[in-house]
């Protein structure tokens, strides 16, 4: 992440924002050409079409869609729809990042809690309280909030500042907490895994867990444990254990199926019903 953050670095223009509840499916799978979106989800639980993936989302997952990015909003049907806060702005650089794009987290997806969250529900807050109401400076206001923002998700991404007592990550003390997280993927693939449970069982930051475990391995964790899952499921399709592609999904650790059909078929060019078609 970004150390020295320069005026031209981060004077974004602002666009839009907008506060409401999800209570249908959004129509159009759409991206934008030239601005960024974010989305924060304050309340309640839908699901989002990102680049071909479902993802599902709830309370203090925030949505970064930079342009070009595909995304639909949608909802999951358990009568608990998203609130979403919505904000679009362009015109930033970051240093060693494309122009006009905030691709600083490796998951579409980033989930938020405790002090960040809350920062994050009150400056939505806020932002949404000044765009109700015409007051002078209403722009620069809006603005100097979106700042504030883009500022909180910056700072809670940076490496964190080791301690005076000058103890630092060695590549050994790497190499073994990706060891740790790799032998808990391949122990536990078939349960729900949460990064923000196994940082905090380590007393690390999710993103540090993710940018030395991508330097370790070539690879996002959330890639690593999905290529675990597929191949356990290439096993139990070839060894015809299962009775349906419901009950392989299951096994491997997704509750939707169509969402493990289309991640199999992205990963090995044919589709899951097709090898067990074989099988049998």
């Amino acid at each position: 992440m970004c150390e020295k953050i320069r005026f031209n670095d981060l004077n974004p223009t602002f666009l839009f924002c907008w506060k409401g509840a999800r209570t249908r499916d959004e129509i159009n799978y759409h991206c934008h050409s030239n601005h960024i979106e974010m989305s924060l989800i304050v309340s309640g639980s839908g699901r989002y079409r990102i680049d071909d993936v479902i993802y599902d989302v709830s309370e203090g997952d925030l949505l970064i869609f930079n342009p070009g990015v595909y995304h639909q909003a949608l909802t999951d049907g358990c009568g608990n729809p998203a609130v979403e806060f919505f904000v679009g702005f362009t015109d930033i650089q970051l240093d060693g990042y494309k122009a006009n794009c905030l691709d600083i987290t490796e998951a579409p997806v980033m989930h938020t809690k405790g002090e960040l969250r809350q920062k994050l529900f009150r400056m939505s807050l806020k932002m949404s309280e000044e765009n109700e109401v015409l007051r002078p400076g209403r722009y620069f206001m809006l603005k100097a909030y979106l700042m504030e923002i883009l500022l909180l998700i910056i700072r809670e991404l940076s490496d964190p500042i080791e301690a005076s007592k000058g103890y630092a990550f060695e590549s050994v003390s790497k190499k073994y907490v990706v060891e740790r997280i790799v032998s808990y993927f391949e122990d536990h693939y078939n349960e729900k895994i949460s990064l923000d449970q196994i940082a905090e069982n380590m007393y690390l930051s999710p993103y540090y867990i993710s940018k030395i475990f991508k330097s370790e391995t070539g690879d996002a964790p959330i890639s690593y444990l999905i290529d675990i899952r597929l191949s356990h499921a290439m096993e139990l399709l070839k060894n015809g254990s299962c009775d349906s592609i419901q009950q392989v999904a299951q096994m491997v650790g997704y509750d939707d199926a169509y969402h493990f059909s289309k991640l199999f078929k992205k990963k090995y060019n044919v589709s899951p019903s097709k090898v067990k078609g074989k099988v049998q």
